[in-house]
């Protein structure tokens, strides 16, 4: 198993390193690559150094998967090059989640769709990952028509530079921006760019990645968006109307029996879902559940996940895993 991890040093990068480790997956040969300018430059993986190489050599080494995690505009340069001589592409990026030829997935969902003919595999947007893997087990059981959800997305969703405007702004120090505005102390109504109909790419991520994972246009997603002045985990205010009925109780028990999901939910002990609750950890954590009391047939519902771990690297190895196991990458 030849596996390369294209932008290793990044902060994905770094986590997929970690979880590759965590998960024991099995690699005879790993190929780090990452921009020019880290080319030469070593990292330590399973106790080994490992010289990080250039685009153009690790598509001649002829990696068996390669885990893309460096952009949009290099998956849509790279990842077909790749995939024409035979490796599987994992991409991190949105250059092909909506694309009508490239499947996109969350394994505990939809794995089962992919077959031999995928070559490039497109890993969902961190805040739609954790929002499916709630929505998915209730969807099946009342049948959604309606999702309204609120992001709380921390500054690492944005990447190592918005981190350090944090840690600047905190401690006082004038630096480089990532934002328009200082995010210490503030609240942003701003995640990626604006579009025309007034919804940044982020909201609009959300409002139509789902129906695509879900392979379901018979519900729609609402979004709003706010980076918050946390360092890791993003946190998702939801209320989803339904089709059918639905008792507490048995959405407790569907939330609880679905894979990946871990229910937090009692606030007489002031036992809920936070950002520090999600760090490092794979489980998408999911608690406040109670009626809308102003609408019938739906559920409000609060939605916690490691952006960097499910809702990128650990996604994007379970991917591998499932096509080790079913044969379809040997």
């Amino acid at each position: 198993m030849k596996l390369a991890v294209i932008g290793v040093t990044g902060m994905v990068g770094q986590v997929m390193l970690e979880v590759l480790k965590e998960r024991n997956f099995k690699i005879d040969v790993f190929i780090a690559v990452a921009s020019a300018r880290s080319v030469g430059k070593k990292i330590t993986f399973q106790g080994k150094e490992i010289s990080i190489i250039s685009m153009e050599d690790a598509l001649q080494q002829q990696p068996d998967i390669a885990i893309f995690s460096a952009g949009g505009n290099t998956s849509l340069e790279w990842a077909p090059k790749f995939a024409a001589i035979g490796t599987r592409v994992i991409d991190n990026s949105s250059a092909w989640r909506m694309h009508p030829d490239h499947k996109l997935i969350v394994p505990e969902i939809n794995g089962s769709v992919l077959n031999t003919e995928d070559y490039i595999i497109a890993n969902p947007n961190c805040s739609t990952i954790q929002l499916v893997m709630a929505l998915y087990p209730l969807h099946k059981a009342y049948q959604m028509k309606r999702v309204v959800i609120s992001t709380y997305q921390s500054v690492s969703g944005t990447g190592v530079k918005a981190v350090q405007q944090m840690e600047d702004e905190m401690n006082g120090i004038e630096g480089e921006k990532a934002y328009p505005h200082p995010i210490h102390k503030n609240a942003l109504p701003h995640c990626d760019v604006f579009l025309e109909n007034g919804f940044t790419k982020e909201e609009m991520k959300l409002a139509n990645e789902p129906l695509k994972i879900l392979d379901d246009n018979s519900f729609r997603v609402n979004a709003t968006a706010v980076r918050i002045p946390t360092a890791g985990g993003h946190s998702e205010s939801v209320n989803v109307s339904f089709d059918q009925e639905f008792e507490l109780g048995e959405v407790r028990e569907l939330l609880s029996n679905m894979p990946g999901v871990e229910v937090v939910d009692d606030p007489s002990k002031n036992l809920y879902p936070m950002p520090a609750t999600a760090h490092q950890k794979d489980e998408v954590f999911v608690g406040r559940l109670r009626r809308d009391e102003s609408q019938e047939r739906t559920l409000n519902m609060w939605i916690v996940a490691d952006n960097l771990r499910k809702g990128a690297a650990t996604n994007a190895v379970q991917i591998a895993e499932y096509l080790v196991r079913e044969k379809i990458c040997e």
